[in-house]
């Protein structure tokens, strides 16, 4: 094992893991992470829950209750990923208070089937932090057009709040301006900022999957040459629009207010294609300030073999966009591909939870008491 965890808390970026079951908290794993592997966060979202139910260690004593109560599927599963998110703040809890709030977060996903309805998003996620009543919880809201105001006015209301599915630079700026409207609704209602945290999280394995494919059905030499740099440069790009909007009059004078930086967080930072370096979404996106939430397998091989070399993002903006226009010179329209994978992420997570719905009932159904 090498050091590479530590130097790359050390350059300022906070190692969450993507992953999480009750099997995880239950066998003192999760605490072991934290203690060991420099983890101070964890991210779920409906594909990670739709796994671990399904597995089924360490549910069906709740999913028996449940059964016994004849409570529906909605409330089943919403009963029993809150207890998962509930426990991992728990654990999480000196972390959360070591940092003042910054890390030691637990993240989760309002009903992806509500992505573009705003009104029941702001209802859903008022709800889960009801539910989970813990102050180092992030609710998950996705960056669709619909989940913009959402943003806005959860925020204002004191929730702190992890956007999801962000793959375009224009989204992103419109997700930090949604942040620091919310921050301005929350001033102005008298609450403190300080209490309130954001993080925006930008998909990067994603980006080269897509852009890749249609690099190498061009087929030529210069298109394959484009393989694998649309991700970074992407990423990349979105931490200078973040650097600017963060030092804005309008950040300013929220900041003397006492708010906090809505950070950027690299997720979808497990690496696709076999050909590319299993650490490629870690090492070479270190900038200070920023999260990377990492899959257990990606997490496990920064441990024994990331290269940790200091901040591999400022000094390469202009590598970042000549990369991208590159790309666009060939023919692949970059609004497109991030459109195209929104409304993947989307249908993805929908398609997860209607399998977890349907996993959920038949344990139910399997695990209800005879009558009597």
């Amino acid at each position: 094992m090498t050091d590479a965890l530590k130097r790359l808390s050390d350059e300022g970026v906070a190692i969450w893991l993507d992953d999480l079951s009750r099997k995880r908290i239950t066998s003192g794993n999760l605490a072991e992470l934290i203690d060991q592997q420099h983890v101070v966060g964890v991210t779920t979202n409906p594909s990670i829950f739709q796994k671990a139910i399904s597995a089924g260690d360490g549910y069906e004593q709740q999913v028996a209750d449940l059964a016994a109560r004849k409570v529906t599927v909605e409330e089943a599963i919403r009963m029993i990923t809150t207890a998962d998110v509930r426990d991992a703040a728990d654990i999480l809890r000196p972390v959360f208070d070591a940092t003042g709030g910054q890390d030691g977060r637990v993240s989760i996903e309002v009903d992806p089937r509500l992505a573009h309805h705003t009104v029941p998003t702001i209802a859903e996620a008022k709800q889960l932090a009801w539910l989970v009543d813990r102050p180092n919880t992030l609710i998950k809201i996705p960056a669709t057009k619909a989940g913009l105001p959402a943003i806005t006015e959860v925020i204002g209301l004191g929730i702190s709040v992890n956007v999801t599915l962000i793959f375009s630079l224009e989204r992103y700026r419109e997700v930090m301006d949604a942040y620091l409207a919310g921050l301005e609704k929350a001033k102005a209602a008298g609450l403190d900022l300080s209490l309130i945290r954001s993080v925006a999280s930008f998909f990067v394995s994603r980006v080269d999957t897509e852009i890749d494919q249609r690099l190498e059905k061009l087929g030529t030499d210069e298109a394959k040459a484009l393989k694998g740099k649309a991700a970074l440069a992407n990423a990349r790009l979105a931490y200078q629009a973040y650097e600017e909007v963060f030092s804005s009059e309008r950040w300013a004078a929220l900041d003397k207010a006492g708010a906090n930086k809505q950070r950027p967080l690299w997720a979808s930072t497990g690496v696709k294609d076999p050909a590319y370096k299993d650490t490629l979404y870690v090492d070479d996106l270190v900038a200070p300030g920023t999260v990377n939430t990492m899959p257990e397998a990606t997490l496990e091989a920064t441990a024994d073999h990331g290269q940790i070399t200091g901040d591999t993002v400022r000094a390469t903006y202009d590598a970042a966009k000549a990369d991208l226009a590159a790309i666009g010179k060939l023919g692949i329209s970059y609004d497109d591909v991030v459109q195209v994978l929104e409304d993947e992420g989307v249908e993805k997570f929908e398609a997860s939870w209607n399998d977890l719905l349907k996993s959920t009932e038949a344990e139910l159904e399997r695990l209800a008491p005879s009558e009597g």
